[in-house]
Parts: C-alpha cells; sequence; structure tokens
C-alpha cells in the first residue's frame, strides 16, 4: 500500500474529470478511487471532497455507509465469503474456516503483513452455483475445499487476480426452462419500430402536461395505453401496474424525465436480473428507450449491484453497439427529438440500495437512504424530477409486451398476473437456476421441475416474503395468491428451520440502514432475542415479545426492510413452532446476558476456578 503522501493527485483527478466532478457521482468516484488504491485515503477524501465542493464530512459519510468502500487498508487481497442461507447448506462455513487457518488469520481481520483480509459479505447473487466468494469484487463460484486450498496458495505468492484459473470465475446462467421472455427472438431495435409505428387515439395526447405535443408525444401516449391495456405489473414483488407508473411520470409537471432501472438485485436467493443482464442486455436497454418514448425522458441510469461488477464492460459494450446502430444517443432512429441515452452507475454493497427512492438518494452521490413517501419517484425522483423506476424483468417484460401485442402478453398467466415469470431457484434441489413461467404456476410443480425431494419449506420471495409449508404447496405464484420478487428457496426435510430464520434475522440487523430508530434498534433485538433462543435461554416471553416487536416495527419503520424484519420469524413459527420450543427453557425469564459465564477470562486470569469463583445459580 502507498503512503498517504504518496498519493498522486494527478491519478484522482483523472478520475474526478471523467464524471465531469459532478457530486452527483460521488460513489462513483470513491469506488473508482478504491480500484485504484485499495482503500480510501484520508488525503483522497480531502482532495475529492475540494474537487467537487462537498463537505469533508458528506465524503466520509458516503464511504462510510457502504460495505465495499474502506477507509482503511483492507489487504492487497479482500476475501468476503458469500453468507446467504443457501451457501451454509452448501458448507460455506467450512470453507471459511479452512482458509482462515491455511493463511493464520481471523475473521474479519488484516494479516499482520497487509497481504489479505476474509470476512462474510450478504448474498452474491450465486445461490445456483455456491458456495461463492468475493475477492477483490470478482466473484468465485462453485467453491470446494480444493479450490479453496488452490485460492490460499495464489493469495500467499501474491498471485495476480488476471493469472488465476479462468474457471474460478466462470458463472453459468443455469437457464432450466424458458418462456416467452427467455425464448424470445427479438431483434435490436424491433421494439422501438413497433412503438413508432403505433396509431394513437387523439383523446389520449389531451391534457398532456409534459413536453409539447409532438409525434413523439403521441407515440408516448400509445406505449402507455398499451402498456396498460397489456396488463403489465411491477416484477420486483410489490406488482404496480406498470402503465400507470409510465404514464403518471409522462404526466407529471416539469421538462426533464429521467428513467431508472433497478438492477439491485440483493434480496437472498434472487438472481434473475443477473442471467437478464448477462443473455438479453439488448431486451433491457430496448425497454429502457421503449419507457422513454413513453414518458419523454432523455436520460437513463442503470444501477447496478456492486457484486455484478464483473459485467459492467460487457454491458458498456451493448450499449455501445446500440449507439453505433443508432438506437441510443441523438435522433434514435432517424426521429428528430427522440433523444435518450443510458449511463451505467455501480453500487457498493447496501442492500437497502434496491428500494428505489435510497436507490435514487444513491444515484445522487448520498448515503442509500430511503426518503419519505409522498412525493414519489414518478414526480420527484432523480435530482426531485419525474422518474420511472423499474428493475430489469420489468423493462425486458414491457418490451415483450410491446412487440407481442397487449392482447396476446395478456392472454399468457392469470387475469390478475399477465405474462410470465422468472423463478430463481435455489437451496435443497439437483436442478437449481432459472425458471420461468406463465403466472399461476403452483409452488409443487416448480418443485416437481427441480426434482425436489421430500422438501419441508420453501421460501417465496427471499427473507421479507412467505415461507410456505408442505401443506400450502398447492398454493399459486401470482399477486392474487403468493407474490414474489422471483426468489424461490428450498429446504428439505434435514434443514432446521430456526436455523433458517435466524439467518435472515441476522441478514436484515445487518443491512438496516440505520436511519430509523424503529429498524435500527428493532433488527438489532430481534437479532438478539434469536441468538439467546439458540443459547437455550429463551422462554415462552420471548416467542411473545418477537410478535409485540412485529407490531411496532410494521407501524413506525422507515421503510419495507423494517416492516418485513419480522417475517420470517413469524412464517416459521406458524409451521414449524416445535424448531423453537424445543430449544427453550422451562423458565417463565432468563436473562439474555451470562455474567457467570461473562467472569470465565477472569477466572482464568486469577487460576481460580472454585465455588467461590462462580455466582450461585438460583435456588442452589
Amino acid at each position: 500500500m502507498a503512503a498517504d503522501s504518496d498519493l498522486h493527485t494527478a491519478d484522482l483527478d483523472t478520475i474526478l474529470d471523467r464524471y465531469a466532478r459532478n457530486p452527483n457521482a460521488l460513489l462513483q468516484v470513491l469506488r473508482e478511487v478504491q480500484e485504484l488504491h485499495g482503500y480510501i485515503r484520508p488525503a483522497a477524501i480531502s482532495h475529492i471532497g475540494v474537487m467537487l465542493g462537498v463537505p469533508r464530512a458528506r465524503v466520509e459519510g458516503v464511504a462510510g455507509f457502504y460495505s465495499f468502500l474502506h477507509l482503511q487498508p483492507h489487504g492487497e487481497y479482500r476475501v468476503l465469503f458469500s453468507d446467504n442461507i443457501t451457501d451454509r447448506m452448501q458448507g460455506s462455513q467450512a470453507l471459511m474456516e479452512q482458509m482462515c487457518q491455511q493463511l493464520w488469520l481471523q475473521p474479519g481481520k488484516v494479516s499482520e503483513d497487509g497481504l489479505v483480509s476474509i470476512n462474510t459479505t450478504s448474498c452474491t447473487g450465486m445461490c445456483d452455483q455456491g458456495p461463492a466468494m468475493l475477492v477483490n469484487g470478482r466473484a468465485i463460484t462453485r467453491l470446494t475445499h480444493q479450490r479453496v486450498q488452490e485460492i490460499g496458495s495464489l493469495i500467499r505468492n501474491r498471485t495476480p487476480l488476471s493469472d488465476w484459473p479462468e474457471d474460478f470465475f466462470r458463472v453459468e446462467d443455469n437457464i432450466r426452462r424458458k418462456g416467452p421472455l427467455l425464448d424470445n427472438a427479438i431483434a435490436p431495435g424491433d421494439v422501438l419500430r413497433a412503438a413508432l409505428s403505433l396509431s394513437v387515439r387523439p383523446e389520449l395526447v389531451e391534457g398532456h402536461r409534459g413536453p409539447t405535443s409532438s409525434p413523439r408525444t403521441e407515440v408516448g401516449a400509445g406505449i402507455v395505453d398499451a402498456i396498460k391495456a397489456s396488463g403489465l405489473r411491477g416484477r420486483g414483488g410489490a406488482g404496480f401496474p406498470t402503465g400507470m407508473k409510465w404514464e403518471a411520470c409522462r404526466n407529471a409537471a416539469g421538462e426533464a424525465r429521467h428513467v431508472v432501472c433497478n438492477a439491485d438485485e440483493g434480496e437472498p436467493g434472487t438472481f434473475k436480473d443477473r442471467v437478464l443482464l448477462t443473455s438479453c442486455a439488448d431486451l433491457l436497454f430496448e425497454g429502457m428507450t421503449l419507457c422513454a418514448l413513453a414518458t419523454g425522458a432523455r436520460h437513463g441510469y442503470l444501477y447496478l449491484r456492486g457484486e455484478y461488477r464483473y459485467l459492467l464492460e460487457r454491458l458498456e459494450s451493448a450499449l455501445q453497439r446500440r449507439r453505433n446502430t443508432n438506437l441510443l444517443g441523438k435522433n434514435i432512429l432517424g426521429q428528430p427529438g427522440f433523444d435518450f441515452d443510458i449511463v451505467i452507475h455501480i453500487g457498493a454493497g447496501a442492500y437497502i440500495c434496491g428500494e428505489e427512492s435510497a436507490l435514487i438518494e444513491s444515484l445522487e452521490g448520498k448515503r442509500g437512504v430511503p426518503r419519505n413517501r409522498p412525493p414519489f419517484p414518478v414526480t420527484h425522483g432523480y435530482l426531485q424530477q419525474p422518474t420511472a423506476v423499474d428493475n430489469v424483468e420489468t423493462f425486458c417484460s414491457a418490451a415483450l409486451a410491446m412487440q407481442m401485442g397487449a392482447e396476446k402478453y395478456r392472454a399468457i398467466g392469470t387475469p390478475k398476473s399477465s405474462g410470465s415469470k422468472l423463478i430463481s431457484v435455489s437451496g435443497d434441489c439437483p436442478r437449481p437456476g432459472i425458471y420461468e413461467y406463465p403466472f399461476g404456476v403452483s409452488v409443487r410443480q416448480v418443485l416437481q421441475d427441480c426434482g425436489a425431494v421430500n422438501t419441508r419449506a420453501v421460501q417465496v420471495s427471499g427473507p421479507s416474503g412467505a415461507c410456505v409449508a408442505e401443506s400450502e404447496f398447492d398454493r399459486k405464484l401470482g399477486f392474487e395468491d403468493l407474490p414474489t420478487a422471483g426468489a424461490f428457496m428450498v429446504f428439505d426435510d434435514s434443514r432446521d428451520l430456526f436455523e433458517v430464520a435466524r439467518n435472515f434475522v441476522h441478514f436484515f440487523a445487518h443491512e438496516s440502514c440505520g436511519f430509523c430508530t424503529p429498524c435500527r434498534v428493532g433488527t438489532a433485538l430481534l437479532k438478539k432475542t434469536m441468538d439467546k433462543i439458540a443459547a437455550g435461554l429463551g422462554t415462552q416471553y420471548d416467542l411473545a415479545e418477537i410478535e409485540h416487536l412485529d407490531h411496532v416495527l410494521q407501524t413506525s419503520s422507515h421503510c419495507g426492510l423494517g416492516r418485513t424484519a419480522c417475517n420470517p420469524v413469524l412464517h416459521t413459527l406458524k409451521h414449524f413452532r416445535p424448531a423453537y420450543e424445543n430449544r427453550l427453557k422451562s423458565l417463565v425469564f432468563s436473562p439474555a446476558f451470562d455474567l457467570d459465564g461473562a467472569l470465565a477470562r477472569a477466572r482464568q486470569m486469577t487460576g481460580r476456578d472454585d465455588a467461590g469463583a462462580h455466582l450461585k445459580a438460583e435456588g442452589a
């Protein structure tokens, strides 16, 4: 590591100039500075603050918010084992212990020679090919004891990552079942040409409050009408009608508009967007451009989660190909005034940025703290201007719906859930991967197709979703019954559902942004309660307190993270209560803090272990 006094401001200025010294690009600047130097040094913080015209406190605040940014050295090799429940089920903890022993290192520590640090991170989006890890931000999949041994040797020998075996970094799509979205044969530009040929009813343009009426605004009204007629709903889980969102953005006051793609899928067990970004990038960009045509936006942003940094160059190449073929930029497809381009922003390890308003804050170079709503992004989004935010699958589905036609698209799925859905299947099944189904498929059908046997439970839509027991396997995936963002985690009868819920609770406590007290404190209390029960110190009182805590979080949390944090516990309590009760003590109350245990170190130091050196048990 270079000394702080050796900071080369010329290198920093090159990065700053690339972003036009725009303070909204603060996160991107910090990320690139860290890639250059390994961490963000104090002198760099000062220089960045001066050049961007922002207070040093803001620079430090942003750098300290994101888990992938570091203000202190974390070694030449920063190793992060994925700590998702599916990685644990595949043996990630034993693999991490092996590497720590091999490199004589404790988790969370930096080696004395500054060579390496080892720690855990949340889900890396590789649940179908885990256990996985990140090494200096690059994903390594299908870890085994042999592979971990090889990686440890490469680190000790200071082998550059560019010289590591390519197979280590191989990420497969694992598409197991295709439907109309994954099996589409849409060529770049086809959707936009179809949209530009729309005939528009005059009444659709009347009352438009956005840019001055023109052929583009008339076509935009027709697109909105077609998307509304298709019945397309957002694929992030909440299911808000996409056409209504685009229409609200289109009709919002103001001239400037923006299109934002949320590619920050951080929900454990979800990896469908990763596959779409790899296999259907053109369809995604087509969908974003279609939205721009519908809303009158001229600026688009793809917010790519930090764990998918390895996709950046591939996505940039796809964007450049579209510019070269007049599908992005000025006068797209020769249409005067049809101007739109897309910029990629990369996240830095903050699950909360999957929430659309937190994502917008991050796009503006701030900490990813959710905003108060209303107002909503469609009227006050990026830079407080009208913004349409959808995820990767939604934009791809919008392009497909436009190409197919509303009537044909709506014929797929169910009356309230039109189209198809990508399901990310992982866990206890021989064929994990991506499955596409029309809405309305049963949980049981998905289990049969992925080869799962002796299934005890399925976690639908990640930790914030629903835990479905065997008695409910005939329930349908769709907004009428089981809405889902796409995660489908399978647990067979060998799994302890208490430990599954406990892992999810730890995830929520770790990922809380800390902005609001109910979530910050509530998730910590929930974590401590689950740990207390795991240690055999829990009582029926603790189970009742969890339900009370859920009420507090539901009614007072600032965003959805806090409001859903208790879901894993409540759902597993409902279906698998013995998994909790078998760990409880028969006492009415038991303190979470073991005072006698805390004195063990003192007894060791004094060499005493007689009865007088112990606290007497009550009633003894």
